[in-house]
């Protein structure tokens, strides 16, 4: 047999397809170079993953030619690295009539309610069915969006140590003359070195309208979701930045983004070569370079289980100028009760009856078109427009014709829950009120 062909000393292992796993943790770590101070400066390790790193990121570069070679959606540059992209909540304003939904800062707000612990304000005789909370934020006034800041370097400085022993092995192969190793081992050190770096010259941004319609009533609304709500307190061009605003990474090369895939293709290269010639290494040289790719996975899973966007929620917090404390969550025992607590924070202050819809805020928590429920919304509603809402309301000898036995008693059970929830409201008052007048909140190091 010819020697180009003769195979019979050919052999391939298992160290030789590790390009394939550890991607998705890859994936996630590499989406940390936006978040901390210094990542970017920090990539120099053999990682893991680097055909699938190089699959994805390959898509960001948008041309006829990166189509080819790394097909699939393109999408952008925030949406690809996991920064932005997830659908939000629904938001229905209480004075403007607005009713859209959000996007990814939507439902970033909705994350930062369920961090939160929550205080309960009525007490054990309210009717206990579906337990809800209510969250009420106040935004404050968002003067600067061009850059969002980034978190402390301290996690970062963790790579030392998978670049410590990327080197070592690396150097550890060129001590026992395995220059073969010693190469693929450099070779994933420099590619995922240079991807970071390319990658991190990105400045993440938050973008929203900066200018709203001259005389627009406040901001004010609700955040909805099948159990929570969030109650956002503010002006229209700050609620904006929430309901309508969106992260988005400033990186180089619009709109082909040609350094990226040169990155891609840098890593897709080092996947093909580290599976072809590792096996031909020696026994030694694939133990380093196993190692090597060991410390760098436990690395990215750490980075991996830093929880993005609980970080991405504290600097939207920042942006927002939300002091810490000033975000506070309510527990209520049902969603009635949930309704009635919350429409009570959105029309305190309303100047004019016309302003505020109560009826149809109310129905945005309990929409049954049923006679109990649509005189139990009637009701409720003119106790939001009365100067005691705390009050109760009873119902008329007239408004309980056409009312069997049944349907009273259970009128009057919700009537009491809403009771409970007008008087568990003005106990609150001072709480809800002193929130409004908040300053700015640095975002806490992590």
């Amino acid at each position: 047999m010819h020697p180009l062909i003769d195979i019979s000393s050919f052999s391939l292992d298992a160290a030789g397809v590790a390009g394939f796993f550890g991607g998705d943790e890859t994936l996630s770590a590499m989406a940390t170079v936006h978040l901390y101070r210094g990542r970017r400066w920090l990539g120099w390790y053999n990682s893991p993953g680097s055909y699938t790193v190089a699959k994805r990121y390959g898509q960001l570069a948008n041309s006829r030619f990166w189509d080819g070679l790394f097909p699939g959606p393109n999408f952008g540059p925030a949406e690809t690295f996991g920064l932005d992209g997830k659908p939000g909540p629904r938001y229905v304003a209480s004075l403007s009539g607005t009713d859209m939904p959000t996007g990814h800062l939507g439902y970033l707000a909705i994350q930062i309610s369920r961090e939160l612990k929550s205080v309960a304000v009525q007490g054990k005789r309210s009717t206990e069915t579906l337990p809800a909370a209510v969250t009420v934020i106040p935004v404050g006034d968002v003067t600067d969006m061009r850059q969002v800041g980034m978190m402390s370097v301290h996690h970062a400085l963790l790579a030392t140590i998978p670049i410590t022993i990327s080197i070592a092995t690396c150097f550890s192969c060129a001590i026992v003359n395995d220059w073969l190793a010693f190469s693929l081992i450099l070779l994933g050190i420099i590619s995922s070195g240079i991807s970071c770096l390319v990658i991190g010259t990105a400045k993440l941004q938050l973008q929203a309208p900066k200018t709203v319609t001259p005389g627009v009533p406040q901001g004010d609304g609700l955040l909805l979701t099948p159990r929570d709500v969030v109650v956002l307190k503010g002006s229209e061009k700050d609620v904006n930045v929430i309901t309508k605003g969106h992260f988005e990474l400033d990186m180089h090369g619009k709109t082909e983004y040609r350094n990226v895939g040169l990155c891609s293709l840098l890593l897709l290269a080092q996947f093909m070569l580290q599976l072809l010639l590792i096996p031909q290494a020696s026994l030694f040289g694939q133990v380093m370079f196993l190692s090597s790719l060991a410390a760098s996975w436990a690395y990215n899973s750490f980075l991996s289980s830093l929880e993005s966007e609980k970080i991405q929620g504290g600097l939207l917090c920042k942006v927002l100028q939300v002091e810490e404390d000033s975000i506070q969550k309510y527990y209520l025992h049902n969603r009635r009760s949930q309704a009635v607590f919350a429409c009570s924070i959105l029309s305190d202050g309303i100047e004019t009856d016309e302003d505020f819809d109560a009826e149809r805020m109310l129905s945005l928590f309990v929409p049954n078109k049923t006679k109990v429920w649509n005189l139990w919304r009637k009701k409720v509603a003119a106790q939001l427009k009365s100067t005691c809402p705390d009050k109760k309301n009873h119902v008329t000898a007239e408004e309980k014709e056409g009312l069997c036995k049944a349907q009273r008693k259970l009128l009057e059970t919700f009537l009491d829950d809403a009771e409970r929830a007008f008087k568990a409201y003005r106990g609150r008052t001072g709480d809800l009120r002193s929130i409004r007048s908040s300053s700015s909140w640095e975002a806490e190091d992590v």
